[in-house]
């Protein structure tokens, strides 16, 4: 059972901001102050400092926050195992959106296939909302696309896969599309921000000092099905993962855009938060699941 005042440490480390946390918590500021000034003085170091009226984590600061999100993800693990009654195996994980769409159902089909008496809880969500998921403990790991800070998150790779971008079967190129910057004239589909498949895009295009706002016209769009049928339609070009279209580049409905200087790769990965003590038990499932690798 985490301390109450590590409680508040997490809200403040949440808030940035000892009177929204106050308010979150439902105590007073002095409350608040003082639940601070116990663990600084109890670990003997500042967890907080000021940059102007900003409020930020020192390292040490860092440290704690990470080690308590652990703990308290443990805490919620250990509590759910508690109260099982049955002996069944229960997992609750979760997956982005092009891993979900592409993976888990052979994934699931063999595991379950397997181990047919499990209680599989699966979220599928963008990568951001996934790492806010394994803070907070509701999900205990997560098979994702996108970056993570890899210094709070224990790790295994599950698969590379290539990064492509597409087109429809007869889309029209305003000119030919022979680099990157060719294509800045087409309307660009793309993901919703905290989207990995985004987030990779970005990147890449920062290392050439390029950005998505340098195309002529952009559309976000939360569902990668409804991006695959835009881009067949030829409504626009997209950016994603070859695995993602795998069928409709063997069908033809859509073809890979061959690009001079865009070459990517990108690593499927799952996760959990560092030092957890289910870390052994997280490293099994895993095996289990890399038996699909393609």
């Amino acid at each position: 059972m985490l301390d109450f005042r590590m409680e508040t440490f997490l809200a403040v480390c949440q808030c940035m901001n000892f009177t929204r946390a106050s308010e979150q918590l439902n105590i007073t500021q002095p409350a608040v102050s003082q639940h601070i000034r116990f663990l600084e003085k109890h670990y003997n170091t500042k967890l907080f400092r000021y940059e102007g009226k900003k409020l930020k984590l020192t390292g040490a600061g860092e440290i704690l926050r990470s080690a308590s999100l652990t703990m308290m993800h443990d805490e919620l693990s250990m509590l759910s195992e508690m109260h099982r009654t049955e002996e069944n195996e229960e997992i609750r994980f979760g997956a982005t959106r092009t891993v979900g769409d592409v993976l888990m159902g052979k994934i699931l089909e063999d595991y379950l296939r397997n181990y047919p008496d499990a209680q599989i809880h699966m979220i599928v969500e963008n990568t951001q909302e996934l790492l806010k998921r394994l803070d907070d403990g509701s999900i205990d790991f997560a098979l994702v696309e996108g970056f993570f800070k890899k210094n709070e998150y224990d790790y295994q790779k599950y698969s590379d896969e290539n990064y492509i971008g597409v087109c429809g079967r007869d889309y029209q190129f305003h000119e030919k599309p022979e680099t990157v910057e060719n294509l800045f004239q087409e309307r660009l589909l793309l993901r919703e921000e905290g989207s990995g498949t985004r987030e990779v895009l970005e990147r890449c295009l920062d290392s050439q000092n390029l950005s998505i706002d340098d195309f002529r016209q952009t559309m976000e769009v939360g569902s990668l099905q409804t991006i695959r049928e835009l881009t067949k339609a030829g409504c626009g070009i997209t950016f994603l993962y070859e695995a993602a279209v795998k069928d409709e580049l063997e069908d033809g409905s859509l073809k890979k855009i061959p690009l001079q200087d865009f070459h990517v790769s990108h690593e499927f990965t799952f996760i959990w938060r560092r030092g957890s003590i289910y870390a052994d038990r997280y490293r099994e499932i895993f095996r289990r699941f890399s038996k699909n690798i393609h």
